[in-house]
């Protein structure tokens, strides 16, 4: 394919997307990528801290793909329960307020008004965006979040739990183990949302074995349903391309987008987020 063609068809794509968005036909999925952005501490903090607590070794995780989530099992078998390590992800997983409202990402991301966004983070860095850019959000992280929730206002969906609902947190092995027959009523929620938009997955990255087992579900759940061509356009905004990954996410039924030339890579994303508000403002003029 000639660069020619190639713009075109990612062009094509963004305004497909920013079409759905201004529709509010579109949802928001959100990994840490985005709140590391704006300094969250990154995931070896956390198991720095379990070897720390556990007395061990780093050499006990070595070729665990997700050491945190082995290492947080063994902490809940060791100490009984994880009420000392969500106090501490809640005192030390958090960004100053000041921070989330100077973001440009938070910001575009507030504006950009998606009916439901949802995130596999713990910390409440689009809560405080909401709040700090006064705009109205209900936040789920339960059946009785979904049930108490406002119509007409953005509903951010705690995907792996929150830090006020202990019972809600996606943590250890065994957690992330029983999400995966996806029938929690979250996963419920996700599919009959996804099943009708158009889905963004951004701060996400494909080694994220998650993030692979969710975008295979919906994959599959359209697979099955007999109308998988009716299925809406979903996609994925990674800060680089790679051929083995738009093949197997294009097989999914994803695409991939990445930056444009010359775009710095820690500001990519909140770039691409601003081209996509320009086309949808583009298109009330």
């Amino acid at each position: 394919m000639n660069s020619s063609v190639g713009k075109k068809q990612v062009s094509s794509s963004k305004n497909i997307l920013a079409g759905a968005i201004k529709r509010r036909q579109a949802i928001l999925f959100v990994g840490a990528g985005v709140s590391m952005a704006v300094g969250l501490p990154s995931w070896q903090t956390l198991i720095d801290h379990l070897l720390k607590e556990l007395e061990l070794d780093s050499a006990v995780i070595d070729g665990m793909s997700d050491g945190y989530q082995m290492l947080a099992e063994f902490y809940r078998l060791k100490q009984g329960g994880m009420g000392p390590l969500r106090g501490w992800l809640d005192r030390n997983w958090k960004v100053a307020t000041d921070k989330v409202s100077h973001s440009e990402l938070h910001k575009l991301i507030v504006e950009l008004d998606f009916p439901a966004i949802y995130t596999t983070n713990y910390d409440r860095n689009l809560e405080t965006a909401f709040e700090v850019h006064h705009k109205p959000y209900a936040k789920i992280a339960n059946a009785k979040h979904i049930a108490d929730a406002a119509q007409g206002i953005t509903h951010i969906i705690k995907y792996h739990g929150d830090f006020d609902d202990d019972a809600s947190l996606v943590l250890t092995e065994t957690d992330f183990l029983d999400r995966l027959s996806f029938d929690s009523p979250l996963d419920i929620k996700f599919r009959a949302d996804a099943l009708g938009r158009t889905i963004l997955f951004i701060g996400y990255s494909m080694s994220d074995p998650n993030i692979r087992l969710l975008l295979h579900s919906i994959w599959q759940t359209w697979e099955k349903s007999g109308h998988k061509d009716d299925r809406p356009p979903s996609f994925v905004f990674m800060p680089a391309s790679n051929p083995v990954q738009e093949a197997i996410l294009a097989h999914w039924g994803i695409t991939l987008l990445t930056p444009e030339s010359g775009s710095c890579r820690s500001d990519s994303l909140t770039d691409f987020l601003a081209d996509i508000r320009a086309r949808i403002r583009d298109t009330d003029d």
